[in-house]
């Protein structure tokens, strides 16, 4: 049984914040029911040229059903809220105002559905004096200091690869729904949730923050691919620009591991690396000890010896090696997918595994695809109601 089965999501979430909190959700066995605009739907579907099923919407949109509503009309709006009680939660992430505009806002949904578990994602929050900005991931990364403690330590501040900015943040407030709906298990009451972008990815900056702000008193500095000689990234043989693997000697244990399984034992016993102090100090001369080692060997030589041996250790991991990997593969986590109009696709899966909860990964649904069955299973509306609602424009 699905540890989800049984909720209801009204999703009106668009890009990636608001659809990574609800597809995670949708992954735990919840109903996730995407409620989209006309004519272009999400805009996530055709982000960086995407045709309408891109595969950024893809990637962020699976076991979702689609609804097409045109909440401008005012029997578009109307809809929604006759739909409203047959749900446990309503999800937004729209731009400052924009609820308030379409009027569907909390006390709105809650005169419709009393117990509805409202949850508003917004890059500032809405409330403060950022409270109107608009906000992408890399505005919330910089916002909350990520960009400050990446790159170089003597080169300038560096935009984090990943979007932890916005999945970051959806994540967290799946969690925060899914507390939510406990609680509403035991007393029946909905609630209002609110998360800001900006103070979710300060979550993934704490371990920063401990090692150098002091408590807010100065600035945690950038330390590029690693502090020390012992905790660094090493270019490895092929040269390519994904060709290193990450070393990451934490103790001293490790540290003479690791000289022992470069053949080089007698650096456990050499002045100037026997404690971590000194390996810190004569940084440069050990990294040229290492990475004399790791060149003669490609990455995934490098991993497998040093992984054998204890050391902790990774390849340098490219997007084409996480598809083809024989450890993620073997583990399930890679999932091919067949979609109606981009034929075979390939998508990662979730990470948390659970022994009595399984939910196989579904593509990602085309826009409007569900409208008919989820209206007809909800408002048992009739076919003439649906036919005139469809001529009118209000449901796609």
């Amino acid at each position: 049984m699905p540890a989800l089965e049984g909720m209801r999501i009204l999703d009106m979430t668009q890009y990636e914040a608001g659809t990574s909190c609800t597809q995670a959700l949708a992954w735990l066995g919840a109903d996730v029911v995407k409620v989209e605009p006309p004519v272009y739907g999400d805009p996530g579907r055709r982000t960086r040229l995407g045709d309408g099923n891109s595969p950024y919407f893809l990637n962020w949109n699976s076991n979702k059903r689609s609804i097409v509503l045109d909440l401008r009309q005012q029997s578009g709006r109307e809809l929604l809220l006759e739909m409203a009680p047959h749900y446990d939660v309503f999800v937004e992430n729209y731009g400052p105002g924009v609820v308030e505009k379409l009027d569907i806002d909390y006390d709105v949904m809650r005169a419709a559905n009393p117990s509805i578990i409202y949850a508003r994602l917004k890059g500032f929050g809405t409330e403060g004096p950022y409270s109107d900005y608009k906000c992408f991931d890399m505005v919330a990364q910089a916002a909350a200091g990520a960009f400050s403690v990446t790159g170089e330590a003597d080169g300038s501040p560096m935009r984090p690869g990943p979007t932890v900015g916005d999945a970051g943040t959806g994540v967290q407030l799946a969690l925060a729904i899914t507390s939510a709906y406990v609680q509403k298990q035991r007393t029946g009451e909905g609630q209002l949730i609110e998360i800001s972008m900006q103070e979710a990815m300060t979550y993934f900056m704490r371990t920063q923050v401990a090692n150098g702000a002091e408590w807010g008193e100065s600035v945690a500095r950038r330390s590029g691919n690693g502090p020390v000689a012992f905790v660094n990234l090493y270019p490895c043989k092929g040269g390519g620009p994904n060709d290193y693997a990450y070393i990451m000697c934490s103790t001293t244990r490790m540290f003479d591991t690791l000289c022992v399984t470069i053949g080089q034992p007698e650096l456990t016993e050499d002045p100037r690396f026997t404690t971590p102090e000194l390996r810190r100090d004569n940084s440069p001369e050990l990294s040229e000890i290492i990475e004399a080692w790791t060149v003669q060997f490609t990455k995934w030589e490098v991993m497998k010896t040093l992984g054998d041996a204890g050391v902790p250790c990774s390849a340098n991991f490219d997007t084409y090696d996480l598809f083809h990997d024989p450890h993620l593969n073997e583990r399930g986590f890679v999932h091919t997918l067949q979609h109606p109009e981009q034929g075979e696709i390939k998508l990662l899966g979730w990470a948390p595994r659970m022994s009595e909860s399984d939910v196989p990964i579904e593509r990602a649904p085309l826009m409007g695809e569900h409208s008919d069955e989820v209206l007809r299973g909800d408002l048992e509306i009739a076919d003439d109601r649906l036919a005139e609602l469809r001529a009118a424009g209000v449901v796609a």
